[in-house]
């Protein structure tokens, strides 16, 4: 089958933003291609990969969001949709979304399903997770926990700031033996990072049949079904747990919406770590959390991005 790919040029900001925006418009998928997210192996920090610095430099200076659309009748009304909502966003102006150019071509299945793995190596995050695409050959330190990972087309692959900042935070915050549920889990990296560091159980919901679906492979992948539990669900209308600690990687308006209704199933002084929090929106989330009776315990912030630890102090 033959796919119209549409390239966006955009910077950082604006990724999510085009991808979003792609995706109501009927995308199949997108994927977004930004050198920030790839850890380089030049600079100090909690990283440590296997990326070849080459590789880095090859990609290319624009964030490029990649979609892919149906071919057939509607495709010259998917592209002028298309063109429109980009020229709908310039129009706006105030935020820096870069040109907004738009490239397009035909592609096959194969090539949009697989090339962006090229991109996807092994890496590390903290002191012992390392996250490994399953496609890719690692050597293990006696010490590494290992995150076979293959996201599919599941939110999730550990390079992003927010995932990245979550799986420090779960590093340095749970304990052994902890009851764990990860709201939002996309491909299952922050349940399966959980039952690594040692949760003796995990709960993984997610509002997308599809992320469940990847997630559970994932699960079965890394062997641990015997602790960790994917279900489809929203966590204010289906099944939950009482757990010791709680992982939403979501965004800023879901995280307020749920951290009062969260409070019933966390233990007291149990904590939410949270990410998906661009940093404008970090004071809107802290009112939200501190009326639902959280404190803050932790913060992180990367780029554009903050992560929360939120002690749950309610009654």
């Amino acid at each position: 089958m033959e796919w119209l790919e549409a390239v966006v040029h955009t910077t950082t900001f604006g990724s999510d933003l085009v991808s979003d925006e792609m995706m109501a418009l009927g995308a199949a998928g997108c994927e977004i291609v930004d050198r920030a997210d790839v850890p380089d192996p030049r600079q100090p920090g909690v990283y440590w990969e296997l990326y070849d610095p080459a590789m880095i430099d090859a990609m290319p200076d624009d964030v490029l969001v990649k979609a892919w659309f149906e071919r057939g009748e509607k495709e010259r009304e998917t592209i002028d949709a298309v063109r429109a909502q980009l020229e709908q966003l310039r129009a706006q102006g105030g935020a820096d979304l870069g040109t907004l150019r738009l490239e397009l071509s035909g592609v096959k299945d194969e090539d949009w399903s697989e090339n962006w793995k090229k991109y996807y190596k092994p890496f590390r995050i903290g002191t012992h997770l390392v996250v490994k695409p399953t496609w890719e050959a690692y050597q293990p330190r006696p010490e590494d926990l290992i995150i076979e990972l293959d996201p599919g087309m599941a939110f999730g692959t550990g390079t992003h700031e927010t995932t990245n900042m979550c799986m420090q935070l779960l590093e340095k915050h749970l304990k052994g033996d902890m009851r764990v549920m990860d709201v939002g889990t996309g491909s299952g990296i922050l349940a399966i990072a959980a039952a690594r560091l040692g949760a003796r159980e995990v709960l993984a919901i997610d509002i997308d049949p599809a992320a469940v679906k990847v997630a559970r492979e994932n699960i079965a992948l890394n062997h641990v079904e015997d602790r960790v539990r994917a279900v489809e669900g929203d966590l204010c209308k289906s099944e939950a747990m009482p757990c010791d600690l709680a992982v939403a990687n979501i965004v800023a308006d879901a995280i307020r919406m749920l951290a009062a209704p969260l409070t019933r199933h966390l233990a007291k002084g149990g904590l939410l770590i949270c990410s998906g929090i661009i940093r404008e929106r970090e004071q809107d989330v802290l009112d939200a959390a501190l009326a639902a009776g959280y404190a803050v315990a932790d913060r992180l912030e990367k780029g554009e991005w903050v992560a929360l630890a939120l002690r749950n102090e309610a009654a």
